[in-house]
């Protein structure tokens, strides 16, 4: 697979041929490449501009946290790469998998409800309900881009309500009410058009990089999902290169973050892109992380960014964070767990509880463990620990330890 430069040109560069891809060491002309560069940028978008410290830090504590995530993620992936993908499955089985995912998400419930959703209910509420329509009713790439258009809508409602209705009189990031503009636009006035992003050294807390590490659970499984979705679109066989993607992703994210940046990851929009389009040439990605690293050098864009309003996150993030809480229920589902078994059962419903409800287990005045950290251990080792004891019979299911098949293969097929 060729990942760099001299891809061949498929066909005559207009579209794929009748039943077959674009493949990754082919490209169609320059010119739509460019174009499906810049479309990959849009679609993931969405789930891209919001980075989460529901547990509270400074940007360095945060920054610092993800980096010794992504260096976790990277080692992980040389694991992978030296000992095959079985060591993913037999540490990380679909039931312990699945709670992970199911609690990181919904452990950000209260972000939605109690820091966005209160700056304006009502645009939040309209903002959901035109987000949840363009997921269902809206088609191929335009569904891929739902999030997107979520926020597009959410502008123009909050512009009009401004309008309308004047200032409104709330809450502004979860602390005491105010009078405010819901779309204050003066800071992308104010934005220069050029310009270098804001640079920061991480600092690191051991208490935030605990909070984080159970992300790591969530990473490993989202790569396994997309390159096994990829491998059965395009028909390559790619287990093999799972650890490289998992590597890839952690040393992303390390050099992310080292600078002050967000974290990294794969996105099941581009994978949907890809699907709709059926091409999943590797220059379309170099055209789409030209177009974004134009973006992180244009302070305006930026601005802009900024000065999403908090009612529209709100409507955002409570369709967002759901649809991540489920992912967990749905690796349960493609990989036919049996919660009937309590093995599978005990470990993750005790996990889930104390993930989603923030309990927390003090060891020391200074050190405790709580929300995704705890909930994360109780259903890893609660798992492994209850299966070396257990009969048998309750060890016998293909369900528990099988191969950890993709969270949502269905979802990227273009209808």
């Amino acid at each position: 697979m060729n990942v760099g430069f001299g891809w061949k040109l498929h066909g005559d560069g207009r579209a794929p041929r009748p039943g077959a891809v674009v493949r990754p060491d082919e490209r169609l002309s320059w010119g739509r490449t460019v174009g499906l560069g810049a479309q990959h940028v849009v679609a993931m978008f969405g789930a891209t501009f919001a980075v989460i410290r529901s547990q509270g830090g400074d940007a360095a504590t945060l920054t610092g946290a993800l980096l010794v995530v992504g260096a976790v993620l990277a080692a992980c992936g040389a694991v992978v790469q030296g000992f095959g993908a079985r060591v993913v499955h037999a540490v990380l089985p679909p039931v312990v998998t699945g709670a992970v995912v199911m609690l990181i998400g919904f452990n950000l419930a209260p972000v939605a409800a109690g820091t966005y959703w209160p700056q304006d209910q009502w645009t939040a509420l309209l903002v959901m309900a035109f987000t949840a329509l363009a997921l269902v009713v809206l088609r191929g790439f335009w569904s891929r881009i739902a999030i997107f258009l979520g926020l597009l809508f959410g502008y123009a409602v909050s512009w009009l309500f401004d309008r309308v209705f004047g200032r409104i009189d709330s809450p502004v990031g979860g602390g005491a009410s105010s009078e405010h503009w819901r779309l204050d636009l003066s800071g992308v006035g104010r934005a220069d058009w050029v310009g270098l992003p804001s640079l920061h050294a991480p600092s690191f807390s051991a208490s935030a990089v605990l909070v984080a590490l159970p992300v790591v659970v969530a990473l490993i499984a989202e790569n396994a999902g997309h390159v096994k979705a990829v491998s059965e679109m395009t028909g390559d066989p790619l287990d093999d290169r799972l650890g490289t993607a998992i590597m890839a992703d952690g040393a992303a994210t390390v050099l992310s973050t080292a600078v002050g940046g967000p974290a990294t990851t794969t996105y099941a929009e581009n994978i949907g892109v890809m699907a709709a389009t059926r091409v999943y040439s590797t220059a379309a990605y170099w055209c789409a992380a030209g177009f974004a690293i134009l973006f992180g050098l244009c302070p305006k864009f930026g601005a802009v960014v900024a000065a999403i309003p908090g009612g529209v996150l709100g409507g955002i993030t409570v369709v967002l964070y759901g649809m991540i809480g489920l992912l967990g229920a749905q690796i349960w589902i493609h990989n036919r767990v049996d919660l009937t078994n309590p093995l599978n059962l005990v470990p993750v419903a005790a996990g889930v509880i104390v993930g989603i409800g923030n309990v927390t287990l003090k060891f020391t005045d200074d050190f405790e463990l709580g929300g995704i950290a705890l909930g994360t251990l109780i259903a890893l080792l609660g798992y492994h620990g209850l299966r070396a004891l257990a009969p048998a019979h309750l060890t016998a299911g293909p369900a528990a330890d099988g191969p950890l098949l993709d969270e949502g293969t269905s979802t990227y097929d273009d209808e």
